[in-house]
């Protein structure tokens, strides 16, 4: 089984140049995955000149590692988010979710992109370990809920794969992120636009606005941070810090095999933490994506045993089944479960907070800065404005930061490795002349020494043996082996050691 994200197997993403020199463009926008690059999109075609920035190439990011469903049913069942936040609310997020599937449709359309887009049926099913008739006294309400909104939703004593009771969502979609990101990707360079690739968007210099790397400046009017973690930006070190403990960081885990054909569908069960699958038709015949196992990311010890368990359900259901790759990806929570889109400080926006819905709230995101900038009114803007006071998320805020000043300390105190123990291609924290050190030891034997302290907030780092990574137990940031940084909230890569 590959350990490669389906995504990037079979699509060839283009490379920008780095930033070179200096420009000036009304809107900077760091980060090149649907977000950003939907966001520079619209706004291109609004007439403002935009510069979209990205510490890799465009689309590597947690874009090539969703399974990407294209839906508006979100990860909590809709009376749960009902009961959260509000009816209201609630249809306003679901609404938002229809409308990022709206907007992808227009833009597949527009770009004349094959992305393999394809309409499909959503069932959200009783789980197979659980009581079928408990589960259907809730599957019926969601339905009744969401067909009192207008969504369409119906309640079936028995889905058609797995024979258990469901609703079903009809017209769902999903589609080739990379192969959709990509003709984004093309179609924003010129008239002034550009897209710049291995370009790291963290200098920022809030008096002057601009945006500095060792090679060239990009002065700006506004600045986006689409970045799945926001980037510091123009907040200062302290504002950020506080804003990013309004996010949990989630580890989600994904696998693709060949099974006998089956009707294409997208399926959720009703487990906390849920499963998810993904049925698919190609040349070379059918498959599904199956995910789940989400723990908070660096606090799974055994992160091998992720995989292993999702192997299972996938041969307890399909025991033809033949995994092809492997991978995982990360989701951000809220404490009230709605994104947080729009300005956190002037000349400053943000889209984050998607939960298990990137693909159609990172394009709804787009649409509502848009709009933002460009002075067009939009209905969502105070509901997901990262100012909002949700009082109703307040307990949950509390119990997902609780684990920061735990962490904080448990991993400061605990014992450390013995260089002895350290395998080739792993890695650990290890005592070395009675000093922590990440150490990671490659195929050859060579060892790449770094401090163990995450540059975010001083949290020491835990190694990921599935994913060969150093993962933040305290708010997620994620590094590869050598210390490069994978995924914020941190900005930097872990600091080499010498000993």
């Amino acid at each position: 089984m590959k350990k490669e994200s389906l995504w990037l197997a079979t699509s060839h993403l283009p490379t920008f140049p780095k930033l070179e020199g200096d420009l000036e463009v009304d809107v900077v926008v760091v980060g090149g995955g649907i977000t950003g690059l939907t966001t520079a999109y619209l706004l291109k075609k609004s007439g403002c000149s935009v510069a979209v920035v990205d510490q890799k190439d465009v689309g590597c990011g947690e874009t090539a590692h969703t399974t990407a469903h294209v839906t508006f049913v979100t990860d909590s069942c809709l009376h749960e988010l009902v009961d959260s936040v509000g009816k209201p609310q609630a249809h306003a997020l679901w609404d938002a979710g229809l409308g990022g599937m709206r907007q992808i449709e227009e833009i597949a359309t527009e770009l004349q992109v094959e992305c393999e887009l394809r309409h499909v049926p959503g069932f959200l099913f009783a789980a197979l370990d659980k009581d079928a008739d408990e589960e259907t006294k809730s599957l019926e309400r969601d339905a009744g809920l969401a067909e009192e909104m207008g969504f369409d939703a119906n309640f079936l004593k028995s889905d058609p794969i797995f024979n258990r009771p469901a609703i079903c969502f009809p017209n769902q979609l999903k589609f080739h992120p990379l192969k959709y990101v990509k003709a984004l990707a093309e179609a924003v360079p010129g008239n002034g636009c550009h897209v710049f690739g291995n370009t790291r968007g963290s200098d920022i210099d809030k008096e002057s606005h601009e945006l500095r790397t060792d090679q060239g400046v990009i002065r700006y009017k506004v600045l986006v941070a689409a970045t799945h973690v926001p980037v510091q930006g123009e907040r200062g070190t302290l504002g950020a810090a506080l804003f990013q403990t309004k996010l949990a960081g989630y580890s989600t885990y994904a696998i693709e095999a060949g099974i006998p054909c089956t009707p294409e569908a997208l399926f959720w069960d009703t487990n906390d933490p849920y499963r998810y699958m993904r049925f698919d038709q190609g040349q070379n015949g059918c498959s599904v994506i199956i995910g789940g196992e989400d723990h908070k990311t660096g606090q799974e010890k055994d992160t091998e045993a992720c995989y292993d368990r999702l192997e299972k359900a996938l041969m307890r259901s399909f025991p033809a089944a033949r995994p092809a790759h492997r991978w995982s990806g990360q989701v951000l929570e809220t404490p009230d479960g709605l994104p947080y889109i729009g300005e956190v400080s002037e000349n400053q926006l943000l889209a984050t907070g998607f939960s298990g819905n990137g693909m159609t709230l990172g394009t709804f995101s787009a649409m509502l800065i848009r709009d933002i900038i460009t002075g067009m009114p939009n209905a969502h803007s105070d509901l997901f404005s990262p100012h909002r006071i949700a009082l109703k998320g307040t307990w949950e805020y509390l119990r997902e930061n609780k684990d920061f000043p735990a962490y904080l300390v448990k991993s400061h105190l605990k014992p450390a490795a013995s260089l002895d123990e350290l395998h080739r291609c792993s890695g650990a924290v290890i005592d070395v002349d009675g000093k922590k050190r990440a150490v990671y030891c490659d195929q050859h034997g060579k060892r790449t020494i770094l401090s163990p302290v995450c540059p975010h907030m001083g949290c020491v780092v835990a190694w990921n043996e599935a994913e060969k990574s150093w993962d933040c137990p305290c708010h997620g940031s994620r590094f590869a082996a050598t210390g490069k940084l994978i995924t914020g909230p941190a900005e930097a890569d872990l600091t080499p050691a010498n000993s």
